[in-house]
């Protein structure tokens, strides 16, 4: 049945768009692109960024040093504010960067880094790149329906978002938001691309500009069905209501961590750590892709991984993602963790619960 469905029209893809607009807080352009998010991450950095202009590349993770990459690649000069992974860029990081590069017209950076557990306090920061008359990029993948984000009042000019995190939808479906100052950048920009799948002013000729009538190629009809879906679904438990419940479980994991003395938190502080997925420390002598690999054969359905790259063997990552992010999915884990590393689950489980019924 699923492949014999009609074709989705004009007016549905529009709706739609429609929808992430309203997630996203915005009245500018939105385009849903067919593809996983880094399509359009690469899609506003090569459109935005060009030879003679300077970017902050804000790096709390493993993003931002794509993000940079990127960058020179569209031959901007790039100056890379990065910190350590366990914490968060402050905005007075961003505004002193800013005063000692007064030639920078674009700044990149991620709200929430998924990776390693961090956030970062995006409005105060999106308010010193306003004064400063820079560009602002967010990559909101990680934090769309997990914390706020206000694309229209913070001033953020490209807004990225996928559906696999948060939002509980699927993962081959992106979207991005564009100011019309964004726009004219990267219609002045001779460099942009054009007549390529990374192409924005391709969408916007064929498609926004155009009133919308006719899609310009077949769209990804299953993953829009998705997203369709899961924007339906957070429209009908209301938006500060996931929101609520994405900041729940993370607080409960955390306390409950902090209840296990074998493992700490990876981010050292709790105002620093991210809402959509919980990152621990494991201790000397404990691999934790060993550990994940232990925990996910036991129950295969708990949102546990190792870290990436280099912190594959030190870091634990829960992760909070749409219906994962539930009291029972947080205590469950607990009580894993505590059984494998022998360790009393009752002191996490009570911290953990207390915790929940804080946050709530």
């Amino acid at each position: 049945m699923l492949l014999d469905l009609p074709p989705m029209t004009a007016a549905r893809f529009a709706a739609i768009e429609d929808g992430v607009a309203a997630l996203l807080r915005t009245r500018n352009d939105v385009i849903v692109t067919q593809g996983e998010a880094l399509l359009p991450l690469e899609a506003a950095i090569k459109g935005a960024a060009h030879p003679g202009s300077t970017a902050l590349n804000v790096v709390t993770g493993p993003y931002g040093q794509t993000f940079g990459g990127w960058l020179r690649d569209a031959g901007a000069k790039v100056v890379d504010l990065a910190v350590p992974y366990d914490t968060a860029v402050g905005a007075e990081r961003v505004a002193a960067a800013l005063n000692e590069h007064p030639e920078i017209d674009f700044v990149s950076l991620v709200h929430a880094e998924a990776a390693t557990g961090n956030t970062n306090p995006i409005a105060e920061i999106a308010e010193v790149v306003r004064q400063h008359g820079a560009l602002l990029m967010l990559d909101a993948v990680a934090s769309v329906a997990a914390e706020p984000l206000l694309t229209d009042a913070w001033g953020v000019d490209l807004c990225v978002i996928g559906g696999q995190k948060a939002m509980g939808g699927p993962a081959g479906v992106s979207a991005v938001s564009v100011s019309e100052r964004a726009w004219r950048r990267i219609a002045a920009n001779p460099a942009a691309p054009r007549r390529s799948y990374l192409s924005l002013l391709d969408w916007k000729e064929r498609w926004t500009d155009a009133g919308r009538t006719q899609l310009p190629h077949a769209p990804a009809q299953l993953e829009m069905l998705a997203l369709e879906e899961c924007l339906a679904a957070i429209d009908a438990e209301t938006l500060d209501a996931v929101i609520a419940r994405h900041r729940a479980a993370a607080a409960a994991t955390r306390a409950g961590a902090l209840a296990l003395p074998t493992l700490a938190p990876y981010v050292l502080r709790a105002e620093d750590a991210a809402p959509v997925a919980t990152t621990l420390r494991t201790p000397e002598g404990v691999d934790a892709a060993e550990l994940a690999a232990e925990l996910r054969r036991h129950a295969p359905h708990l949102p546990v991984q190792p870290g990436g790259g280099p912190l594959a063997a030190t870091m634990l990552r829960l992760n909070h993602y749409g219906p994962a992010a539930t009291a029972e999915t947080v205590i469950a884990t607990l009580e894993l963790l505590a059984q494998a590393t022998a360790t009393p689950a009752a002191p996490a489980v009570a911290a953990a619960t207390e915790a929940w019924e804080n946050a709530i």
